[in-house]
C-alpha cells in the first residue's frame, strides 16, 4: 500500500444532537463499512480514572481541553500513511477510558465525526472535505436528553443541568463559530435526503478504480 496515494480525510462536525453521527452512519452503510476507516472524536476524551467520581462529574466535556485532540491528529497522520491504528475505548457513564482499545485498519477514506473537531487548527487542517451538520437548538437539545438518558444513565434533571451550564455556552464559543471553517453545509442532518445522496456519490469517488 506504501505505493498508493494517500486516503482522502473527511470530517463530520455539528452541535450535539444534531445529526452528524447520522450522517457519518448514512455514509458508511451506503458505501460500505468495510472500505471506510472511521474514527469518532468522542473516543478521544482524555482519561480521568485519577479523579473521583465527584470530581469527573464538574469537568466540562463539552470544551475542546477535554479532549486529547494530539493524539487524533498522530492517529490520523499514521492512517494517511498506511498504519494501523489503536483507538481508545471511552466509558461515557464513568468518564474514563477502559483497558481495551478498537484496532483500526487504513483504508482509502477516512471519516472522522465530532462536535469540535473544526476548532483545532491541527486536527482541521487534516480534512480534505469539511461537512457540518447544522440543526436547530431545540431539535438538538431533545436528541441529546433522549441519547443520554437511554444510553449514558443520566437523568433529565443532570441533562438539563449540563446543557445550559457547559453544552448551550460551549455551542455558542467553539462550535458554531467553526462552521465558517466547512466546505459544505448539510441543514436538516440526516433527513436531508438529496445532500446525502450527493455526498455518497461523492465518496465513492473517491475510490480508486479496480
Amino acid at each position: 500500500m506504501a505505493d498508493q496515494l494517500g486516503p482522502i480525510i473527511i470530517g463530520v462536525a455539528g452541535g450535539s444532537g444534531s445529526g452528524k453521527t447520522t450522517v457519518a452512519s448514512a455514509i458508511l452503510d451506503r458505501v460500505g463499512r468495510d472500505r471506510i476507516a472511521h474514527l469518532q472524536h468522542d473516543s478521544y476524551y482524555r482519561d480521568l480514572s485519577h479523579l473521583t467520581v465527584e470530581e469527573r462529574a464538574l469537568v466540562n466535556f463539552d470544551h475542546p481541553n477535554s479532549l486529547e485532540t494530539d493524539l487524533l491528529v498522530k492517529h490520523l497522520e499514521e492512517l494517511r500513511t498506511w498504519h494501523v491504528i489503536n483507538v481508545p475505548i471511552y466509558d461515557f457513564t464513568a468518564h474514563r477510558r477502559i483497558g481495551r482499545t478498537m484496532h483500526v485498519e487504513p483504508r482509502h477514506v477516512i471519516l472522522v465525526d465530532g462536535i469540535l473537531i473544526f476548532v483545532e487548527k491541527a486536527l482541521r487542517e487534516m480534512f480534505d472535505i469539511k461537512i457540518f451538520v447544522d440543526t436547530d437548538a431545540d431539535i438538538r437539545f431533545v436528541r441529546r436528553m433522549e441519547r443520554d438518558i437511554a444510553e449514558r444513565g443520566r437523568t433529565m434533571r443532570s441533562v438539563i443541568d449540563q446543557y445550559l451550564g457547559t453544552v448551550r455556552p460551549m455551542h455558542l464559543e467553539f462550535v458554531e463559530p467553526s462552521k465558517r471553517y466547512a466546505d459544505i453545509i448539510i441543514p436538516e442532518g440526516g433527513f436531508n435526503t438529496v445532500a446525502l445522496d450527493m455526498l455518497v456519490a461523492r465518496v465513492e469517488s473517491m475510490f480508486p478504480l479496480a
